[in-house]
């Protein structure tokens, strides 16, 4: 005898949207503990000589913790697929949120036709993080040259005109 709750749109709504919000805060959290980490991890050391090599690996390490924050929100997705049953494994759930999240699709990971509006949910989730993550690294770019040419001690930024 089958139990189970029929899965309408209003379902999928009301599963993705909670699940939008939490990823969105937990967006915003992550990028601020990046920043304010970076950011002090570099402050006093963007000394004109060093500046390239230590521009260089803020950036790279900005990224790659960017991409772990990325990761942890499809997690975050694929959980909910496993708990809803809307797919099997874990790992096909993993591999289909990294697909929607980032809009790439993939075509041996799909959702069952009453659960398609949450990967669509999903999928914009993904396009808002990522352009939240672009704004996040342009100001980091902006801020890390601002930083250019400044002594030790000084927060003062100078003219940013020039990147070299």
């Amino acid at each position: 005898m089958d139990v189970s709750i029929p899965v309408t749109w209003a379902t999928n709504w009301a599963w993705g949207v909670p699940l939008i919000v939490l990823n969105s805060v937990v967006h915003v959290l992550g990028l601020a503990f990046i920043n304010k980490n970076v950011d002090s991890a570099m402050r006093g050391r963007m000394h004109h000589r060093h500046f390239i090599p230590l521009f260089a690996v803020a950036m790279s390490v900005t990224v790659l913790l960017v991409t772990v924050l990325h990761l942890i929100e499809a997690a975050v997705w694929a959980i909910a697929y496993v708990l809803l049953a809307a797919l099997p494994d874990p790992r096909a759930a993993m591999l289909y949120s990294l697909s929607a999240l980032t809009t790439y699709g993939h075509a041996s990971a799909l959702l069952p036709d009453h659960w398609k509006m949450l990967g669509a949910l999903e999928a914009l989730n993904g396009v808002l993080l990522f352009g939240l993550t672009t704004a996040f690294l342009f100001a980091m770019i902006q801020g890390l040259v601002a930083r250019k040419g400044t002594t030790a001690g000084q927060d003062r930024p100078r003219d940013v005109s020039a990147l070299v």
